[in-house]
C-alpha cells in the first residue's frame, strides 16, 4: 500500500534526495509547497527539536503524516558552528538574502589559515516522522557523516556545503560524488535508514 507523506521542506535539492531514497519503500512523497508555502519558526536549540517543530507544522497544514529533517554541518575548529544555523549562516553579512554560496564563503573565510589537520567536520541530520500534528511519539532517525573542510570548492554536484566537504573514503568532495555514492553514505541516508527501520518495526 502506498503511503502518502508530506515532506516539510522547500529545498529542491533536499526534496529530490529524500524522494529518491524513499520511493523504493513505497512512499509517495509530496513537497510541502503542494499544500502551503509558509515556514514554521525554528526556535529549537538542537537539530532534533527543529525537525519535530517542522514535522508537526507540516502535518497540521496538510492533514497528512509528515517527515521533516533538520541538518547542517558542524566544524570542530569552530566549536560546532554553523550547526543548526547552517542554512542561514551568512545572515549577519547579507541579511535574509543568504544562499548556499554566501554561507560557504563565510565558512571558508572563518577557516582561513586553519591547517588541514584541524579542519575536521561532520554533516549531521535528524529525521522525524509524525503520524499527525499532535503525535506524542515522533519517530526519530539520526545520522552523522564525517569529513574535512577544503580550502576551495571542488565539484558542481550536491548543494549546501558539499563543494568544500572532503570525503576521505571516496577521495572526493561531496559535490564530486555521484548520487549513488552519496546516497550510500550521507548523513541524510543514515538518518532515513534509521527512521525507515523503526517504521517497519511498527508496521
Amino acid at each position: 500500500m502506498v503511503q502518502t507523506v508530506v515532506l516539510a521542506s522547500g529545498n529542491a535539492g533536499k526534496i529530490r534526495e529524500i524522494s529518491e531514497m524513499l520511493q523504493p519503500h513505497g512512499w509517495d512523497i509530496k513537497p510541502q509547497l503542494d499544500f502551503f508555502d509558509s515556514e514554521v519558526e525554528e526556535t529549537g536549540l538542537t537539530f532534533i527539536e527543529n525537525a519535530i517543530l517542522k514535522a508537526r507544522y507540516a502535518s497540521k497544514k496538510s492533514g497528512l503524516p509528515a517527515i521533516a529533517d533538520d541538518s547542517g554541518i558542524e566544524v570542530l575548529a569552530l566549536q560546532g558552528r554553523p550547526g543548526i544555523y547552517s542554512a542561514r549562516y551568512s545572515e549577519d553579512m547579507y541579511g535574509e538574502a543568504t544562499s548556499d554560496e554566501t554561507n560557504l564563503q563565510k565558512l571558508l573565510l572563518e577557516l582561513d589559515g586553519v591547517p588541514a589537520e584541524q579542519r575536521q567536520a561532520s554533516y549531521y541530520c535528524a529525521m522525524v516522522y509524525v503520524q499527525h500534528a499532535n503525535d506524542p511519539t515522533p519517530i526519530i532517525g539520526l545520522g552523522r557523516w564525517y569529513g574535512e573542510i577544503l580550502t576551495e570548492k571542488r565539484g558542481d554536484g550536491g548543494f549546501g556545503y558539499d563543494p568544500i566537504f572532503w570525503v576521505e573514503e571516496f577521495e572526493k568532495s561531496a559535490a564530486e560524488m555521484s548520487k549513488v555514492q552519496k546516497n550510500q553514505v550521507s548523513h541524510r541516508t543514515q538518518a532515513l535508514n534509521a527512521l525507515v527501520m523503526q517504521l517497519r518495526r511498527g508496521a
